[in-house]
């Protein structure tokens, strides 16, 4: 996701594009470079808010790495909703053949939807239209009441700010769960994540709690995740005992110590390397492991 392109349609709101745009943006203030494009098919493009927009009208050149996002817009209902182009929904889909990702906000999962993307698929939307979306497109499978879903790099949220959890999540993808964390922290948003879809990264099913000790307890094991760090530095660290870090951990978690948050961070990161080619042992190796049947344990329980 080297370039992100926001696909801009008359009547979008403005947080669905203001969002996710913020939380590209704020990485890139962290050194991981972003190049941010609005394209419509009109250079002026009215939102529902009341505040137009000028948009460029060509297409960049995009490559497997860069992401495609539609934010979505005003409307009771997604039938009748603002015609987007044949040759719009063709990029669309071009781009996904390509390799590359594409995301929506609310009611853009209509236009992922009208392109074909979410045809065999999981995919949400904002929870007033999900029965009408899964009316449309019966060969998707519309998961309701949650923030976000992906599925074969299709990646769609329920809806206005939920696109800034969907952002997280493809940084958190992208360059782990610290940068993810650091990017929300800066932006002071509630890390959160409702249900337990498998996509979900650890920062944001752990980070739903208000308890600054733990935050700040989990902030380090976030950056230093594939070292070893012993409970009583942890808890040095943030100025508390091990048995209060502990209770406080596992209580702010909903049962998980620090360990086991470290390992789940492991996990995840070794799954994403082993997805991208790696073997289980050189995954293993690369997060932290010094033997990786323990990786091969923590699988096998997960799966």
């Amino acid at each position: 996701m080297n370039h992100i392109v926001f696909l801009l349609v008359p009547g979008l709101h403005l947080l669905d594009l203001a969002g996710p745009a913020q939380v590209f943006s704020t990485a890139s203030d962290f050194g991981h470079p972003y190049t941010l494009s609005y394209i419509a098919e009109q250079p002026l493009v009215p939102t529902a808010q009341g505040l137009p927009l000028a948009a460029r009208l060509d297409w960049p050149e995009l490559g497997p790495e860069d992401l495609i996002v539609v934010p979505g817009w005003r409307a009771p209902a997604l039938a009748g909703g603002p015609a987007i182009g044949a040759a719009f929904l063709q990029s669309l889909r071009d781009h996904h053949a390509r390799g590359g990702t594409v995301a929506s906000v609310c009611a853009g999962a209509e236009a992922l939807g009208r392109a074909g993307l979410l045809d065999g698929r999981r995919c949400t939307t904002h929870h007033d239209v999900q029965d009408e979306l899964a009316r449309r497109y019966p060969r998707a499978t519309v998961v309701r009441d949650v923030l976000y879903t992906a599925d074969d790099r299709v990646v769609t949220s329920a809806g206005i700010a939920s696109g800034i959890d969907l952002a997280l999540h493809l940084i958190a993808a992208r360059h782990g769960p610290a940068v993810a964390a650091q990017v929300a922290r800066d932006m002071v948003v509630y890390a959160r994540r409702n249900g337990h879809e498998p996509q979900t990264s650890a920062m944001l099913r752990y980070r739903s709690h208000l308890d600054d000790t733990v935050h700040h307890a989990q902030d380090l094991l976030d950056t230093r995740f594939d070292q070893p760090l012993p409970l009583a530095a942890l808890a040095a660290t943030v100025g508390v005992s091990e048995r209060t870090l502990t209770r406080l951990f596992t209580r702010a978690t909903g049962g998980l110590t620090p360990l086991r948050y470290q390992q789940t961070l492991r996990l995840e990161r070794a799954e994403h390397l082993i997805s991208h080619g790696a073997t289980v042992d050189a995954a293993a190796r690369a997060v932290g492991f010094e033997d990786p049947r323990m990786l091969r344990r923590l699988r096998a329980r997960e799966h």
